[in-house]
């Protein structure tokens, strides 16, 4: 039964990441007031991880448009399947 809680928990925890980079994704559209609290709470939350999947990707499929959204919610994906799927084989 805990399984099934901390499996729920992670898997929430994946979303909420995931959704404040489709947050982000929408306010780069339509550029809300920067110093608002809320919105430099998802800058400040999702701008490490971005930032770290920027510097992986290659330069060239950096120009025109940033990628590094779309590779960080697959990123995001496997990292959360890995993490499931390994407390499923060590205490399940």
């Amino acid at each position: 039964m805990l399984l099934v809680y901390l499996i729920r928990l992670i898997s929430a925890a994946f979303w909420f990441f995931e959704i404040f980079i489709l947050i982000r994704v929408v306010f780069s559209w339509i550029t809300p007031n920067s110093y608002a609290k809320w919105v430099r709470f998802v800058y400040d939350v999702t701008e490490p991880f971005l930032s770290f999947i920027r510097q992986i990707l290659p330069s060239a499929l950096t120009s025109p448009l940033d990628w590094s959204p779309l590779a960080a919610i697959f990123l995001l994906g496997f990292i959360e399947r890995f993490i499931i799927r390994s407390l499923v084989f060590l205490i399940g």
